[in-house]
Formats: structure tokens, sequence, C-alpha cells
């Protein structure tokens, strides 16, 4: 059988075998339509003739084959050609061996061209094509060349039909600079960078200093030209065109693609195309300030729920949420976090007639609110408001009564409801007997935290201590409402310490602690969570650490408390009478509220063991879906599964941010949320591979400088290039001043998984060896900590 020596780009057998990954792709596109220069490809059966001559000299069957190829394309008069490797293991859907063999420009003549060829099988050989080889664990390496028609293009640059840094699919980002793309795949300059989405275009125009331009015997960098540098490179239609060639080319393809391309005489040509191959999970977007203009707040909610929920926990929030007012909601979602409406809320106490003290209200009940921060009204008049608040408070008012008649009897049997249940989860042997399980016994469990959350959410005293104080003071007032837990009625919020106090004294068993206080912890309403009590250690631990008596700190309250009374008694003697026995019926309640809230978190336990054996039984994460799916998918549903990926990529990605401020104003990206650090002013660029990294900085300037970074250092230097590869493995994380996130820098990064910020400016400038930084690669920024 013969073997080909050279194929054409629009031959039907020039497969991976034969062309390479990058000949390959581009006859795929080639038979699809899509504009490709005209080219041929040196085929691997040219290549191992090569190698078999022990590739010193070019044999004289290759050579006159490759004559005759560019001299058929050229029509028997030297043209420009683009002389590219295509290795058979790169511009895969696992590996693209991006920028590691090389690739010859404006290359004119059969000589030359023939000197190309060879120098690109040579380039087989290098030091940074053999690492990369070694470190994906690729043996046995052939390669092609593909010789096509040089573009003089007049800019030209790199395409993405996914967003390389969130992974979602709708978006397309276009780097684009002047002159040909060489200078934006080496990141020799900051390129724009377009993002198309639903066919509308978000652009970032850069300062555009250097370009790739063809001359004489190659190519060089020249200066971009002052009027240019700031000018955009394409325009919105042009972007738009782009991007549907994007879409084709993802269509032949199959997958995401990573595209170079170039534009002469104003039409689009596409120099190459590979699959995307470290593409992010798309998340789904948690972020309930896109729903209206509305004040949010998470005050007295981040004690209860401190950290980002899972669609599983928030699916047991919103089932015990106030219901809307109006169409607008009473609580909401932002980046994973539990929010209350506070527009909301006040929208309620105006409408009652409750305007003058609504807002001291709100601020005991929501926190502290700043004077000068407006509370965005709701656009609906006080009829719509008195109405939806009448709907809503028949359905308030059954849990409120449930609550003052069943509370005591359920806060009784709960203790032993829960332990049965958990065992009786623990016991199921399928998912089918699982599902008949929530719906006979635990489904009902939620009945009963639905009067657990009214007794919880029991203002009580809101009002009280607004009149506290303005007699006694905000200092006196905390003392005169504090003393709800007495020596014959205990505070639940309390009894974790005061039963540890007892324990230790020998008083109960750890037995008894573990049954009283096992399911409360610092995080007790987020079921992936797990609790105290499932950790044998736990209660040693908590003995090891008790220093001092909680009854020492209570007998120092207590004295302090009746020296507020005393002034209060002294300075409004007949105010101190008629606020003794609100007092006390304010404690009785607050006692009560905790109880149900103590009840309330060990019920979430029970849905905690319950999420856990559906994740065993099915083998999928159930904390990932909601109640709702979870027992559809346990009946055999399979259709919930699917959301599981994008919801556990939204979970890692907002866990990663730090927390989001208190009161929020309006529309909210959590990407901007402020982590007050020891120096909170950071260096910007654009996001690399997500992550966040702290550790020490390598400032260089050059390859030979870099040579000292340690392991675990962070690398910041101007710009890299395909030089530095060896050493990223090296670094923690990667910092540039040059670059966009398709350049070098970024895909190197991006495929080892390493945190990267590229065209940050002046990174090199704030910096110096030896800072301690923190890198967060998923919002962009470079901080100096101290």
């Amino acid at each position: 059988m013969t073997h080909p020596l050279i194929l054409s780009l629009a031959d039907p057998g020039a497969d991976l075998v034969t062309v390479g990954g990058k000949g390959a792709s581009l006859a795929r596109l080639t038979a699809a339509g899509i504009p490709v220069p005209a080219g041929f490809c040196v085929t691997t059966s040219a290549h191992r003739d090569f190698v078999s001559a022990c590739g010193d000299v070019v044999p004289s069957a290759v050579a006159d084959a490759v004559r005759s190829a560019y001299s058929a394309l050229a029509h028997g008069n030297p043209v420009p050609v683009a002389v590219r490797s295509s290795a058979t293991a790169e511009d895969s859907a696992e590996l693209s061996f991006a920028g590691q063999h090389d690739t010859f420009l404006n290359v004119t003549g059969d000589g030359d061209v023939l000197d190309a060829v060879r120098r690109c099988w040579a380039s087989l050989w290098t030091e940074r094509a053999v690492h990369y080889r070694a470190g994906n664990n690729v043996s046995s390496p052939d390669m092609a060349v593909v010789v096509q028609l040089m573009v003089p293009a007049t800019a030209a640059g790199v395409m993405f039909t996914a967003d390389p840094v969130t992974g979602a699919r709708d978006t397309v980002v276009i780097n684009a600079a002047w002159g040909l793309g060489e200078a934006v795949v080496s990141g020799d300059v900051t390129p724009d960078t377009y993002t198309l989405a639903g066919g509308a275009v978000r652009s970032v125009i850069a300062e555009k200093t250097v370009m790739t331009v063809l001359t004489a015997d190659g190519t060089a960098t020249d200066p971009v030209p002052v009027p240019k540098r700031c000018q955009r490179v394409l325009s919105d239609d042009q972007v738009r065109e782009l991007g549907a060639l994007g879409r084709r080319i993802e269509q032949v393809c199959g997958t995401p693609v990573d595209v170079e391309w170039a534009v002469h005489d104003g039409q689009f040509t596409i120099l190459q195309a590979r699959p995307v191959t470290t593409l992010p999970v798309p998340f789904e977007v948690w972020n309930d300030t896109l729903l209206g203009d509305y004040l949010w707040t998470c005050a007295n909610l981040r004690e209860a729920v401190p950290s980002v929920m899972t669609p599983a926990t928030w699916s047991l929030a919103r089932s015990f949420a106030l219901p809307p007012i109006a169409g607008h909601p009473t609580s909401g979602n932002i980046g994973g976090r539990f929010y209350l409406n506070v527009s909301t809320a006040m929208a309620v106490l105006t409408a009652l007639g409750l305007a003058g003290v609504a807002r001291r209200t709100a601020t005991q009940i929501f926190g502290e609110i700043p004077a000068g921060m407006p509370i965005p009204q709701l656009a609906v008049s006080r009829l719509a408001v008195l109405r939806a608040t009448v709907s809503a408070a028949a359905r308030l008012g059954r849990d409120f009564r449930a609550y003052r008649k069943n509370l005591d009897a359920l806060v009784a049997a709960n203790p032993r409801r829960c332990s049965a249940l958990r065992a009786r989860i623990s016991a199921t042997s399928s998912a089918g007997e699982l599902a008949r399980l929530w719906r006979s016994d635990i489904a009902d469990l939620l009945v009963a935290c639905r009067t657990f959350d009214a007794g919880a959410r029991q203002a009580g005293a809101a009002r009280l201590g607004v009149r506290l104080g303005e007699l006694a003071g905000p200092s006196d007032a905390a003392l005169l409402l504090s003393g709800l837990h007495t020596s014959t009625d205990e505070l639940a919020s309390l009894g974790p310490v005061m039963g540890l106090a007892r324990l230790r004294r020998g008083e109960i068993t750890a037995e008894e602690y573990l049954q009283a206080w096992g399911h409360r912890g610092h995080d007790e309403f987020e079921i992936s969570v797990p609790r105290a009590g499932e950790d044998p250690a736990w209660i040693k631990r908590l003995l090891d650490g008790m220093t001092s008596s909680p009854e020492d700190l209570l007998v120092r309250q207590a004295a302090a408390r009746a020296g507020a009374w005393e002034r209060l008694r002294a300075a409004h003697p007949r105010e101190a009478r008629r606020l003794a026995g609100k007092l006390e019926r304010a404690a009785e309640s607050a006692r009560k509220r905790e109880r149900a809230r103590s009840e309330f978190a060990r019920s979430f336990w029970v849905f905690r063991v319950f999420a856990q054996r559906a994740s065993e039984l099915t083998g999928h994460d159930m904390f990932f879906l909601s109640f709702n799916e979870i027992v559809d998918v346990l009946d055999g549903a399979t259709g919930p599964l699917a959301a599981i990926p994008a919801r556990q990529a939204a979970y890692a990605h907002y866990s990663a941010l730090p927390p989001y401020p208190t009161l929020i104003s309006g529309r909210f990206d959590p990407e901007d949320a402020v982590d007050a650090g020891p120096d909170a002013s950071a260096i910007t660029g654009f996001a690399g591979v997500p992550g966040v990294v702290t550790g020490t900085a390598r400032v260089v300037s050059t390859v030979e400088e870099a040579e000292a970074l340690r392991d675990g250092e962070i690398l910041v230097t101007t710009v890299t290039n395909i030089g530095w590869t060896p050493l990223f493995p090296r670094a923690a994380a990667v910092v540039t001043d040059i670059g966009a996130p398709l350049s070098h820098a970024a895909i190197v990064a991006r495929e080892l998984g390493i945190p990267a910020v590229v065209g940050c400016g002046n990174a090199t400038s704030a910096l110096s060896t030896g800072d301690r930084i923190r890198v967060d690669a998923g919002k962009g920024t470079v901080t100096r900590l101290g």
C-alpha cells in the first residue's frame, strides 16, 4: 500500500493519523465550507521517511513532492505561505499542545518552504515539547506539516466559543489586535476583548502598542500608529459576524473551540480551530438582586446561615419563607447566601400605619440601617400591599396559632421523634423505600418545622427594645433585655455551654449531653455540613477547651443588669413599673423562641441524614437538588440529575468569594464583594484560571531570572512566551503585565490548572519579590497583604 506524501486540505483522506491534529481540523473546516486559506499537508508518511533517513537531509522524493505541491498552490509563482506543525497528538479534546511546536510565517520560495518543513519536524524534539509530552504521558509522536497561503491580515486574534473563565456555553469571547495574530497568541500585546452573549456585544478596548507585521524576510514587531492604539479593532457587526462563524465551527467540531482568525479586505479567514481542553463547568446564577430594586440584609441571618447554601438547604429555606408581598419577595438567595428583603417589610409596616416607627423597628429586626441609606420603595399601591399583607397574615396567623397551641408538646416530643427518624432513614435499603418513608413520615416533620419556624420568628422585644433605648440608652437597654436564662428556665442558646459545665461536674453523662446538644453547630442549618454529634471526639475537644465557668459569667451579668434596672427605676419610676411585666413576658417569649429554634435545627439533622442516604442509594450528590427533586430521583426520575454539575460549580464559585456586605441595595454582583483584608487595594487584570492563592511573589523580567522561582511562589512578570512553559508547574499562580484571557500565560496556566491574572499593566512595578500577595484569579485581582 502506497502512503501519500502530500494531501490537499480538501482531500477526504486528510485525517488525524495522516495529517495530524491541525491538518485534520482544517480539512474538516474546508469540507464544511468554512473560509480557510488554501493549502496542503506534508503527511506523517513524509515525516517517517525523513526520520528513516536519519533526519539530516530531506529525502528527494519528499522534497520533490513538497516543491510540486507548493508550485501548484502558487500557480508557478513564489507566494508567501504559513508553514505550521501538525502533530498527531495535538488539537485533541484532551490536549491542545498550544504553542509547543513551531510555526513559520511569510515563507516564500520552495527552498525556504522545505527548510521550514524540516524545522517543524525538528520542533517535535525541543525541550518544551518533550517536557509537555512527558507531563501528559504522550509517547510515540508523529508529525505532519500544514502549508497554507499567507493571509496579509490587517487585524487578527483568537476566539473562544465558550467563556474560558466562567464556562458559559452561550457566550463568545474574542480577542483582537492590529496586524497578524502572533502578537495576541504570544501575549506581546493586550488586545481588545469583545464578549458576545444573546446578540449583545460588550467591549473592552485596550491600548494596543505593538503589532506583528509582514516583512521581506518574515515577520517583525512594529509600533502601532498612535491614532490606532486606542481605536477599536472590530465593530459590533463584525463581532456578531465572527461569532456566527465560530458557532458554525463549533457545530462542525461538536464541542466548544479555540479559534485563530484573521481579517483582510473586510473578509474573515480561519487559520486554526481546536477543541477547548480545560473549559470550566458553567454554573447556575444565584442572585435574587436581579429581581428588582430592594434593600436586602443578612443581619440576624448570617449567624444562623453563615456560609453559602447548597440547593437542598435553600429549598428548605424557601419552604419556610414568608409569602411574597404583591409579587415582591420577602427573602432571597444572593450568591448562595440568605438575605431578607427590607423594602418589603417596610412597605408592610408603612401600609399598616406604622411609618413613624417603621425604620426604628426595622433596625431592631434587621440590624443597623445607616441613617443616610435610602430604602427603595415597592412600585405598588398601599392597597395592593394591604391586600397581600392580609393574605400573608392569614397564613402566618395559622402558623402562630399552631405555635401557641402546640409548641410545648412539639418541643417535648421532637428529640425522640428525630432520633427515631434518623435511625429509620439509615435502615432503608432501596431508593423506593426511602421515598415512601419521606411521604409517610419525614414530610410531616416539615409541618412541625413550620411551627418551630413561627416560634423562631417571634420578634418579641423589638418595639420594647426601641422604648428601652429611648429611656435608658443602648447599653443599659441591652442589659435590661438580658437575663433570659434563669435557674428555673433555661435559654436554649446557652444550653450547650451550660450542659458542658454539668457534664464536667458529673451531673449528666456524655450520651445525655450528645442527645441534648449534638444537633447544634456553627452552620447548623446548612444540611451538607456534618453535625457536631457526628464527630466522636467532639465532646472531648469541648471539655479540653473549657477554661472558665459559664455560671460565673452569668452572675457577673446579673449584677450589671441589676445596676441598669436601678438606674432606669431612678430616672423613670412610672415607666419602670410598666416595663417590668413587659420584660418578663419578653423573656418568656425569648425562651420559647430559642427552644423552637433549637428543635428547628434538630429537625434539619433529619433532613441531612435523608439527603445523605439518598446520595448513597442513588450514587449522586443529592445536596445539589431540591427536596422535591430528590424524591423524584428516588422514584426513578433522571431529569433532575442534569442540573447537579452546574449547581456544584455555582456552589464552589460562590464559596470562593469573600462574604458579601450585610446590607445590599439594588443590583449586586457577588464578584464585587469586598474582602476587608490587611490591604484592600488590588492590582486588576483579566481573570484566568479561577482560584484564590496566597503566597510569596517572585517578580522577574527574564526567563533566566525566573529560574530562581521556587515551588509554590507566585510568578509575576511582564509577559511570558513559549520558553517559560517548563517553569509554570513551579508557580502557585501567574501574574503578568501584558496579556489577555487567551494569551500564552492564560492558556498554559489554564491547561495546567494554575490560577492566573493577566494584562494587569502595573503588576511588576507595584510588587516586589518577597511580597505576600493574594491572587484571586476568578475576580482578576491581585492584592498585597501588608
